[in-house]
């Protein structure tokens, strides 16, 4: 675990400062304009380049030398937070900036996930898999703690190019630890010489891969169901928030580090404990509780009590659902085909979270949140259950998320293909000629 830890030491100084960036960018971006169509852009051009070039950095991460494939993943990030940072000491930042940075940066940060999570399933053995999502999951949680209350008391003090600058610097720190460290190889195995050949073949490889295996597709489309929902809770919870306390940034930071500290705390749960015996248990059970007990309390709340405890259920059950798909993942799939698999699963089940983006905005901008100020269509409805002005519409948009990302869960559990991917799916260590003979 050593050399891991030291990698993730890096990633949670490096995570804090992309953490407190996001916030002070949501406060300018919001002030700015006004509307939440804005805030969801910056997601959209920040995701949509990470999930589309999936495929094709998934094939080059399992040609290259994996620690080199981190390293620029973490530069190229770095140098869009620097660019932001000069046009601001300039004077010359603008909203559409953020949309070009982000879309940079999100081109490298396609090449992130494969990287990391190749790399960890050769530093650790399977039984850590789980444990080791749990520890990313807390740097990720960790961060949320910190960083809203850290920026919303600097940014009086440093102002947005200090944050910035900071930002740039843990860059740096991520990077120095993965120079010190030693990451191995995969050997090569059946599926990986199955899947060589040209880039564009390597770039389908994992279509072919997750399409002979319904168990893992069937658990693939779970995701893409749910993300396609939680995206519209997840990008709208800060423009919620801020429309309901007349822009208070203080709320907004509480409200987000609560909801940090809820997945520090499953991070740590997870971390110890690695998981429930049967991960996919990890997987539908927490989508259900997540989206009951989080994105729905969220959608109820009127104030900050309620909102604290959505989130905080929210960020506790993320590492623990993700977390448990992960291990699933790792244990069942070759190691030099990570790689190709592993960035196909993302853009298969992230690829609807770019679309939620587009469309949340104008939904709450344009229909939800007029339909919902008083004397508004639906204000006589609903009214009672979210009240009504602003930030009513998005409440409402809340709700709904909930109740279909728990029906998601419910469907999975009804499919055995789903509900029994675990021993209808042999681990890949068990033998190539069991994975195959597991395909027909």
């Amino acid at each position: 675990m050593r050399a891991f830890t030291i990698v993730w030491l890096g990633q949670v100084v490096s995570l804090l400062g992309t953490s407190m960036t996001q916030f002070a960018l949501t406060l300018w971006a919001y002030q700015l304009t006004g509307q939440a169509t804005a805030l969801a852009l910056m997601g959209f051009f920040t995701f949509g380049p990470t999930v589309l070039l999936s495929p094709v950095a998934g094939a080059l991460v399992d040609r290259w030398n994996r620690k080199l494939v981190m390293a620029l993943s973490d530069l190229g990030a770095g140098l869009a937070t620097l660019t932001i940072l000069l046009l601001f000491l300039a004077g010359r930042l603008e909203i559409w900036h953020l949309y070009v940075a982000g879309a940079f940066a999100g081109a490298f940060q396609a090449f992130q996930f494969p990287a990391y999570s190749a790399a960890i399933t050769m530093m650790l053995p399977k039984e850590q898999y789980a444990r080791a999502s749990g520890m990313l999951s807390l740097a990720e949680s960790a961060s949320q703690i910190a960083a809203p209350v850290l920026a919303a008391a600097l940014i009086g003090i440093i102002g947005l190019g200090g944050i910035l600058a900071i930002d740039v610097a843990t860059f740096v720190v991520a990077l120095l630890a993965l120079l010190v460290v030693r990451i191995p190889q995969p050997p090569v195995t059946e599926a990986g010489r199955e899947g060589s050949g040209s880039l564009l073949e390597e770039s389908l490889y994992g279509f072919r891969y997750i399409l002979r295996y319904p168990s893992l597709l069937g658990l693939l489309l779970t995701f893409f169901a749910v993300n396609f929902i939680g995206t519209f809770a997840f990008i709208l919870a800060a423009p919620l928030v801020l429309a309901r306390t007349n822009n208070d940034q203080l709320v907004l930071g509480t409200v987000q580090s609560i909801g940090g500290i809820g997945g520090v705390l499953g991070g740590l749960l997870l971390s110890v404990w690695g998981g429930p015996r049967r991960k996919v248990d990890g997987v539908l059970g927490g989508f259900i509780l997540e989206s009951l007990f989080g994105v729905l309390v969220i959608g109820l709340g009127r104030g900050i009590v309620l909102w604290a405890a959505g989130l905080f259920f929210s960020g506790f059950m993320l590492p623990i659902l993700n977390g448990s798909s992960q291990a699933i993942w790792q244990a069942k799939v070759a190691p030099d085909v990570q790689g190709r698999v592993f960035s196909v699963r993302r853009l298969i089940a992230q690829i609807t979270a770019p679309l939620a983006m587009l469309l949340a905005g104008p939904l709450a901008d344009y229909v939800f949140e007029p339909a919902m100020m008083p004397g508004g269509a639906w204000a006589g409805t609903f009214g009672g259950l979210v009240g009504t002005g602003p930030g009513a519409g998005i409440s409402l948009i809340f709700i709904i998320a909930g109740l279909l990302g728990a029906l998601v869960g419910v469907v999975g559990y009804a499919i055995p293909a789903i509900r029994d991917v675990e021993t209808i799916l042999p681990d890949h260590d068990a033998g190539g000629a069991a994975l195959a003979g597991s395909s027909a």
